[in-house]
């Protein structure tokens, strides 16, 4: 189905014929310039009078097309000709989402050193964090933790970035999201990060959230513990639900609860020993 927004319908002697017109088919010179990484050619439009802030049918920017292409020196003149980092394509991308999708590190900082919010601002806007999780850029989930962003921001029809990392087979990134502070047990729905990793079949992801204490007892929507879906897991005896945790692992999980995600990343600067101080971040 197209969208109705995308559709001219033409009459022309007595015929009628339906044209589909997506973000393509008005794209200005300065989107291509941007999506090339034509720097030269983009001064030179933006000198002439082309505005930074030009849209598409859809509302892409040239700065959309810069971040998804990851040309890090469009972005910058774009920017330093006005252009708005926070820009919302129709369907809620935004600069800082495009920037997450390529991977393109550069390009997210620049963004956000010069005021792109690293949270969503509208709760059914695509999260730049959950796309970063998906495509496995951990640093771009590091740098956006960095400036505010939320580790456990659940969207309705994503669920946790933490889940999403699951899912998609990310250890790495489920690791960042955890050592600062993402809920072990936020998932989507009644489906939490353990059953998706125990689905993914990756151990790696499997014994990370049981250290961060994962709860094996937790049911799924058909009614199934993450013991009961694998069954090259089965064998790992930690996904029992009578396996106990050891004293030392259940007292960091206390600890670092009682602290809350907000403020853990102030135990450095609590007057504590070393050794207590990388015990309680998992070093």
């Amino acid at each position: 189905p197209v969208s109705s927004r995308n559709i001219i319908t033409i009459v022309c002697y007595g015929f009628c014929a339906c044209v589909c017109l997506g973000s393509w088919a008005d794209r200005s010179p300065l989107h291509e310039a941007a999506s090339q990484g034509r720097l030269l050619v983009l001064r030179t439009l933006l000198a002439q009078g082309y505005p930074a802030n030009i849209v598409t049918i859809d509302h892409v920017t040239p700065l959309h097309e810069a971040c998804l292409s990851g040309h890090i020196a469009c972005v910058r003149a774009l920017i330093s000709s006005g252009a708005n980092v926070n820009a919302a394509t129709i369907d809620g991308l935004t600069p800082l989402y495009n920037c997450c999708r390529s991977g393109s590190l550069s390009c997210l900082e620049m963004l956000l050193q010069h005021g792109a919010h690293a949270h969503s601002v509208h709760t059914h806007y695509p999260s730049a964090l959950h796309e970063a999780c998906k495509r496995g850029s951990s640093m771009c989930v590091k740098s956006l933790l960095s400036h505010g962003a939320d580790p456990s921001y659940e969207s309705s029809h994503l669920g946790s970035p933490l889940y999403i990392s699951c899912l998609h087979g990310q250890a790495a990134c489920s690791e960042v999201l955890l050592h600062t502070g993402a809920r072990v047990n936020a998932g989507r729905g009644s489906d939490s990060p353990l059953h998706a990793a125990v689905r993914q079949d990756c151990a790696e992801q499997v014994s990370l959230l049981l250290e961060f204490g994962a709860d094996v007892n937790l049911r799924d929507d058909n009614n199934q513990r993450p013991l009961e879906l694998a069954p090259p897991v089965k064998g790992n005896c930690s996904l029992h639900p009578e396996s106990p945790r050891s004293l030392c692992q259940l007292c960091r999980i206390t600890i670092r609860d009682l602290i809350g995600p907000q403020k853990l990343k102030l135990l450095p600067m609590l007057p504590l020993p070393p050794l207590l101080t990388d015990y309680l971040n998992h070093k």
